[in-house]
């Protein structure tokens, strides 16, 4: 999955210039054995951004199909995005399907539902992870769940099995989309702002989401001196962590910056 991530932060690195051809000099699509799994973790507004990105990304410049599910509807894509005209185009956006699921049980639902699609998407994206598991369960999982933890691991497991099902079809039909990956955004209780939380703290739905998820994007805001100099909005690291299922794969360890400008552009600089 970090894959695609890659192809979006070199799409927007001052190396490339505003959105030019990503794949130049870019990694293949990575086998469904690494990381076919990825978990943006950090704040809302930014994460939704780069799913966004991701998601116009793999439709436009990868031609994949994309399922793309949020409780809130999206107003507008990010400006670095309108301002792509090749990435905008109609028959690129005709490939992501935006859903949006008000409860777990909606998402769930819609989810095991994917296989019944005569054009099953290569991509699944899941924005807001938290928004689902926090709240309170109703209908026929009600008493399936005893909290928010065991649901994550249901809502996890859910969508690594559909990833691999989808690969599977995608595969049988010879189509070069294959395998499906999944992206999903969460922001965890300890970093929430909250007051009162142990800064030590761990939280408990992200501990059973770390099993599911092969890689972690973690999003920590840059508010030092240099931060300020660089006469960016905001400026973010994004820690790339995670483990390859191939023995001969590496571990995953990367950082990018992520420099967010008053005019609405993002530019993302490896470390």
């Amino acid at each position: 999955m970090t894959d695609i991530l890659t192809l979006v932060f070199r799409a927007f690195s001052p190396q490339t210039g505003q959105k030019k051809d990503p794949r130049a000099g870019a990694p293949s699509p990575a086998p469904l054995s690494s990381s076919s799994t990825a978990l943006l973790v950090g704040e809302h507004r930014l994460s939704r951004s780069v799913l966004l990105l991701a998601a116009v990304t793999a439709a436009s410049e990868l031609g994949v199909r994309v399922a793309f599910f949020a409780q809130s509807q999206i107003q507008s894509l990010p400006v670095c995005l309108q301002r792509g005209s090749a990435s905008l185009s109609p028959e690129g956006l005709k490939k992501i399907t935006f859903s949006y699921p008000r409860t777990l049980e909606q998402l769930l639902h819609q989810v095991a539902s994917l296989h019944e699609s005569p054009s099953p998407p290569s991509l699944i994206i899941v924005d807001r992870l938290d928004g689902f598991l926090r709240e309170p369960v109703a209908g026929s999982h009600a008493g399936f769940h005893s909290g928010p933890e065991s649901s994550a691991a249901h809502l996890s497991a859910l969508l690594c099995d559909t990833a691999a099902f989808l690969s599977r079809a995608l595969e049988q039909r010879g189509s070069s989309s294959a395998p499906c990956r999944v992206i999903a955004s969460f922001l965890s209780d300890v970093d929430s702002g909250q007051e009162g939380r142990d800064p030590s703290a761990t939280d408990p739905i992200l501990d059973v989401l770390d099993r599911y998820f092969q890689a972690r994007c973690t999003l920590d805001q840059d508010r030092s001196y240099e931060a300020v100099a660089a006469a960016a909005q905001e400026v973010w690291h994004i820690y790339v962590s995670g483990t390859k299922d191939c023995e001969e794969g590496p571990a995953l360890a990367q950082e990018w910056k992520l420099f967010s400008f008053p005019d609405g552009l993002m530019e993302f600089i490896l470390v």
